[in-house]
């Protein structure tokens, strides 16, 4: 704890916090995948928990990631009307920010439109088939928008 006494322990306390947050206890490691095996279909069954919809079926929950921005985000589905005739319906990804803590939300961000249905719930499931990898690649577009606009 010397770190306290010289007053540097905050950024340490963060770090510790930030961990805590994206860290999964030991009951839920998940085997390691033979990404060929996915890409064939062999491992479909293992591979559940790579899409949205999948991860929030398989752990109860919504995921989280860590922003570009160094940041604790957690991510939503929403929809809304578009009022053209072919895609009713468009669906869009909001990210919550959250205090390194977890104790409160601090702010959010929104991707653009990534799915259409006829419908509000067709919309929403297919934004709910989207990998976690296009889904955190959505997150860091919407923090570059963000940034950009701020500099503005």
């Amino acid at each position: 704890m010397a770190s306290d006494e010289q007053g540097n322990g905050d950024g340490l306390y963060e770090e510790i916090e930030r961990r805590a947050l994206f860290s999964m206890s030991g009951d839920e490691q998940a085997e390691e995948l033979d990404v060929l095996d996915v890409l064939k279909g062999e491992a479909a069954a293992q591979a559940l928990d790579m899409t949205l919809g999948g991860y929030i079926d398989v752990h109860d929950r919504v995921p989280a990631f860590e922003g570009s921005d160094g940041q604790p985000y957690t991510v939503d589905v929403d929809a809304e009307e578009t009022g053209r005739q072919d895609q009713r319906f468009a669906a869009f990804l909001v990210f919550i920010r959250w205090a390194a803590t977890g104790a409160g939300i601090m702010d959010h961000v929104e991707s653009g439109d990534v799915a259409y249905g006829d419908d509000e719930a067709a919309a929403r499931q297919a934004a709910m088939d989207l990998s976690l990898y296009e889904v955190k690649a959505e997150l860091d577009a919407a923090i570059e928008r963000r940034r950009q606009r701020l500099e503005d």
